[in-house]
């Protein structure tokens, strides 16, 4: 690779780390061929962006970056893959490599970056997959906020059928 081609690596990929702040970096190394390309085609399914890069490409690429990703570099070590999340889908990286999973014990997670936190290493697979969405939360929020007022309304609403019972009641008795 010419230093001309490996600039222009460098710059597309600081493109799309700014572009997609939730990232993860993954160690697929060990899979074969036939592997790897199920693993690609589970991403794509699932519309997760997955390539293979060097690693010095990586880290040139976060330096250009705004944000500190110092601590990144040690996990830059051996075979690197890096995945590429939206905002509303930051967990689905997790989740791809967890139902891939299924049929191994690779890709192994070595780092994510998901609005600006950083995870570091396997163990942290199940709670990324598990991690909601900004509009999952902000829904489950409203959600919880509206409940209180839900159950006033229908309390009010159903008193109000046992209030003219009542009325009812005490008019008949008095006659």
């Amino acid at each position: 690779m010419t230093r001309q081609e490996k600039n222009q690596v460098i710059e597309e990929l600081s493109e799309r780390l700014s572009n997609k702040p939730n990232f993860y970096v993954t160690d697929a190394s060990g899979l074969t061929v036939a592997e790897i390309n199920a693993f690609r085609a589970l991403c794509f399914e699932k519309g997760v962006e997955y390539k293979v890069y060097k690693n010095t490409l990586i880290q040139k690429a976060l330096e250009k970056s705004d944000t500190d990703y110092t601590e990144f570099f040690g996990a830059l070590k051996g075979f690197s893959g890096v995945m590429f999340a939206g905002e509303e889908n930051a967990n689905m990286p997790a989740k791809v490599i967890k139902d891939y999973r299924k049929k191994g014990e690779k890709p192994l997670l070595k780092a994510a970056s998901i609005d600006s936190d950083f995870y570091f290493g396997d163990e942290n697979v199940k709670m990324l997959s598990e991690l909601k969405s900004k509009n999952e939360l902000i829904g489950e929020i409203i959600g919880l906020l509206q409940s209180p007022a839900k159950n006033v309304v229908s309390a009010l609403q159903s008193g109000k059928s046992t209030l003219a019972g009542l009325v009812k009641t005490l008019s008949e008795r008095e006659n």
